[in-house]
């Protein structure tokens, strides 16, 4: 079993110990997502780290973008306990990005790629994919690439 997978069930027990309930239907429901891509496809396997990082950061984005409509629909709290879920997901995640080390490798990419003006946007997003995965959303670093290749 993956590290990630086994930190995740025991702090599922941890959080049912400590009755912290925004904890424990969090990672409850994120080990359920787990699972779910686990036995998708044509036979069960067992998920990498890589792979689990993967389904949490699907989870967590769905997490922002629920509270997001919530607070635009005026639910407040429905929109809080969205929010609350995701800063529990983001543990698991590795630390994001900052704007700085993001350009840092949009730049980098730019001149590995060669590229120049916005047609050679996914030309710069294949070489930067694999180096940003997990620590920056895909819109974000599209935005930042664009940004770039228009200046």
């Amino acid at each position: 079993m993956s590290a990630l997978k086994d930190k995740l069930k025991a702090d599922l027990t941890a959080s049912l110990k400590s009755r912290d309930d925004t904890r424990l239907r969090t990672i409850r429901m994120a080990l359920a997502a787990v699972n779910v891509e686990e036995v998708a496809g044509k036979e069960a396997r067992e998920l990498s780290d890589d792979e689990i990082v993967k389904v949490l950061t699907k989870e967590a984005k769905k997490r922002r973008e629920a509270a997001e409509a919530f607070s635009n629909a005026g639910r407040t709290q429905q929109a809080q306990a969205e929010l609350d879920e995701q800063a529990v997901l983001e543990e698991y995640l590795p630390a994001q990005l900052s704007d700085e080390e993001l350009n840092a490798l949009v730049d980098e990419a730019i001149a590995e790629s060669g590229a120049e003006g916005p047609r050679a946007m996914g030309a710069v997003m294949k070489v930067l994919n694999p180096k940003v995965a997990g620590r920056a959303e895909g819109g974000r670093v599209a935005a930042a690439v664009r940004a770039r290749l228009s200046a």
